[in-house]
């Protein structure tokens, strides 16, 4: 795909490697859902930045932000973001559907053949264990990214400080994700607006 047809919005140069068509973003997330058991955090994190190199590390942070965000799953909209990102409308639609097509095959006929079996222990017991390794799989995700704080406009401490407020809010405290993220978001928007004003004044001043 030429430069050219990328959304004018974005700067897709910074990785040097783009999607070549609405079927290999078809393709691509039709394999990256197949692979996301229990969440997919971990394997959009490895599909895009490592393998694909669509996405830098900080520029999947950023957008993997924006798709917490908005409403819905958190990686159907970043199918939608990055699709929308390169081809358009379409794009997004073939990333979308990429996204949902085989898993939901897939769910169905497993809806039916679990009907007879959700209560054996078995089973249960298959399904918690698959859940601490989905578990294990975002926690080694998160390190694997703490290093892209370092270049971040709030700070490393600040990073931090919001990280460890919002786990307690929403572990201990139990309070609603909107308001966690209205609440620390805030907080973390003024910070960053302050910090990049500053850095504005100091490259006026150099």
């Amino acid at each position: 795909m030429s430069q050219e047809t990328a959304n004018p919005l974005f700067d897709t140069a910074s990785t040097g490697h783009l999607p070549t068509s609405k079927t290999d973003l078809f393709i691509s997330f039709s394999i990256l859902a197949l692979q996301g058991f229990g969440g997919v955090l971990a394997v959009v994190q490895r599909e895009l930045v490592e393998k694909k190199r669509w996405l830098t590390r900080d520029e999947f942070l950023e957008d993997w932000a924006v798709a917490q965000i908005l409403p819905g799953p958190n990686v159907v909209n970043l199918s939608l973001m990055i699709g929308d990102r390169y081809f358009g409308f379409a794009g997004a639609l073939a990333a979308l559907a990429g996204m949902l097509a085989f898993p939901l095959v897939i769910v169905l006929v497993l809806a039916a053949l679990m009907g007879g079996v959700s209560d054996s222990a078995l089973v249960q017991g298959a399904l918690r264990g698959m859940g601490a390794v989905a578990a294990g799989l975002i926690a080694a995700t998160g390190i694997k990214l703490i290093g892209a704080l370092r270049g971040n406009p709030l700070g490393v401490p600040v990073c931090w400080t919001l990280a460890v407020l919002s786990f307690i809010a929403i572990a201990f405290l139990r309070w609603p994700l909107v308001a966690v993220l209205f609440g620390m978001g805030s907080l973390a928007c003024a910070w960053a607006y302050r910090q990049l004003g500053l850095d504005r004044e100091s490259g006026d001043a150099a």
